[in-house]
C-alpha cells in the first residue's frame, strides 16, 4: 500500500508556500528533531503531518499532543504514562504519548507553554531517548522522531526565563518557519477555493467568489491566518450555498471587522449595481395571516433562522437610493411576527420580548394588520 502524499495538503502556488513544500521534502526522512514555528492558524499542524507521512516513519502512529490542552498535573503522565497505583485513580497501567509514538513520530504543539518542570524531563527524554512512566522502577526506551512547534517567541521566553535554552537548542535542530497568510496573499483565490469545495452544504454546488470580493480578501490582513479563512468559506458555505458572493452584497455583520471596513470603503463608489444576496434558506414572510401556531410554522422559527434574519440586511446603499421609512418599517413588522411566533401569539409576553409598552404594541399590532391570531389583544 502506498503512503499518503501530503505534501500538498500544504496549499499555494506562491514561493512561500513552495518553499515549505521544498523544505518538508528535504527534511522528511531525517530523524533529527524539527521546531516549527509561526502564528496561530498558519498551519504547523498540517505540516508536522507532512513531515510524518513523507519519511520513512509513515507507517509508525502520528501521536499529536497541545501542551496546553492538557492539565499541569496530568501532562508528565499523558507524555509519559503511568504504573498501576501511581497515584490515586491510577486503576491500570497507561502508556504514554511517546509510547505510543514508537517507530513513528511525536508532535508536541504549543511546546513553548511547557511548565519549567516538564521541560527539565521532556530535556532528559531527547537526551536518553527513554522515558520514566510515573510509578515505574526503569525507563522504557522509545524510538521517536520529535516535531514540536509553537506560536511563542522562544528566544523572548529564554530571556524572562520561561523557557529552558538547553532544551531549545536540543528542539531547534531543524528550523521551520510557517508563512504568515498576509505573506502570501497570491494563494488566497486557491485556498478560497479549496475550502469551498471541502464546506459544500446538501450537494449544492461550492460558493464562488467574485473578483472584487477575492480583491478584498487578499487586502485584508488575516490575523487569524489560513484557519480565519477556513472559517469564514464554512460560514458563506452554510448561509449561501451554491452562490456567487461579490464584497458589496454580504451583509457587514457577517464579515470581519477589517473586512467589513474595507468593505464600507469601497461601497462609497461602486463600480456595479448589483442586488443583494440573500442567504439560503430564507423562509421569512411578509405577509401575516392566521393563528399564531400557522406563523411559527411557517417560520420555522430556530436559532440558525435567526443568524439568516440578520443576514439579510443591505450592506450598501444601492445606487437608485432606498425609502428608509418603509425599509425600517419592513423590519419593525418582520420582528414583531418573530416575537409573536416565539410567544405563540401571547401580547404580554411579546412586548417584554421586544422591550414595548403593552398599548405600544398593540399600536403597532394595529398599524400592521397583525391584530390576527394573537392573544389577549381585547384584554389591553
Amino acid at each position: 500500500m502506498s503512503k499518503p502524499h501530503r505534501i500538498t495538503s500544504f496549499k499555494g502556488a506562491s514561493e512561500a508556500a513552495q518553499s515549505i513544500r521544498d523544505l518538508i521534502s528535504r527534511v522528511a526522512n531525517s530523524n533529527a528533531t524539527v521546531l516549527i514555528t509561526g502564528e496561530s492558524g498558519t498551519g504547523k499542524e498540517l505540516v508536522a503531518r507532512a513531515l510524518h507521512d513523507e519519511s520513512h516513519r509513515a507507517g509508525g502512529n502520528f501521536v499529536p499532543i497541545n501542551c496546553t490542552a492538557i492539565p499541569k498535573e496530568l501532562i508528565e503522565s499523558e507524555l509519559f504514562g503511568h504504573r498501576k497505583g501511581a497515584f490515586t485513580g491510577a486503576m491500570n497501567d497507561r502508556i504514554g504519548r511517546f509510547e505510543l509514538a514508537h517507530g513513528g513520530t511525536i508532535f508536541l504543539d504549543e511546546i513553548g507553554d511547557l511548565s519549567m518542570d516538564m521541560q527539565v524531563k521532556l530535556l532528559r527524554v531527547l537526551q536518553e531517548r527513554t522515558v520514566d512512566p510515573v510509578g515505574g522502577l526503569k525507563p522504557v526506551q522509545v524510538d521517536v522522531r520529535v516535531v514540536a512547534a509553537t506560536h511563542c517567541d522562544l528566544e523572548a521566553r529564554i530571556a524572562s526565563g520561561q523557557f529552558r535554552e538547553d532544551l531549545y537548542y536540543r528542539l531547534n535542530v531543524l528550523p521551520l518557519k510557517t508563512p504568515a497568510l498576509r505573506e502570501r496573499t497570491d494563494d488566497v483565490a486557491e485556498l478560497l477555493s479549496h475550502f469551498a469545495k471541502a464546506c459544500v452544504q446538501n450537494d449544492a454546488p461550492p460558493i464562488t467568489f467574485a473578483d472584487d470580493f477575492i480583491d478584498a480578501l487578499q487586502a485584508y490582513p488575516w490575523p487569524g491566518n489560513v484557519r480565519e479563512l477556513s472559517n469564514l468559506v464554512d460560514r458563506f458555505s452554510t448561509l449561501f450555498a451554491g452562490q456567487k458572493l461579490s464584497l458589496s452584497t454580504v451583509p457587514a455583520d457577517l464579515l470581519p471587522k477589517g473586512l467589513a471596513l474595507l468593505q464600507a470603503q469601497r461601497c462609497e463608489n461602486p463600480a456595479t449595481s448589483l442586488q443583494p444576496v440573500t442567504p439560503k434558506p430564507a423562509k421569512v414572510t411578509s405577509i401575516y395571516s392566521g393563528t399564531a401556531s400557522d406563523l411559527m410554522d411557517e417560520l420555522e422559527v430556530n436559532p440558525v433562522e435567526d443568524i439568516i434574519m440578520l443576514a439579510q440586511g443591505i450592506s450598501c446603499l444601492p445606487p437608485e437610493g432606498i425609502s428608509l421609512k418603509d425599509r425600517l418599517a419592513d423590519i419593525e413588522r418582520d420582528l414583531i411576527i418573530q416575537a409573536l411566533a416565539r410567544t405563540d401569539g401571547n401580547v404580554s409576553q411579546t412586548a417584554r420580548l421586544l422591550n414595548l409598552q403593552r398599548t405600544t404594541l398593540i399600536e403597532k399590532l394595529n398599524k400592521y394588520d397583525l391584530r390576527q391570531g394573537v392573544l389577549n389583544v381585547s384584554a389591553a
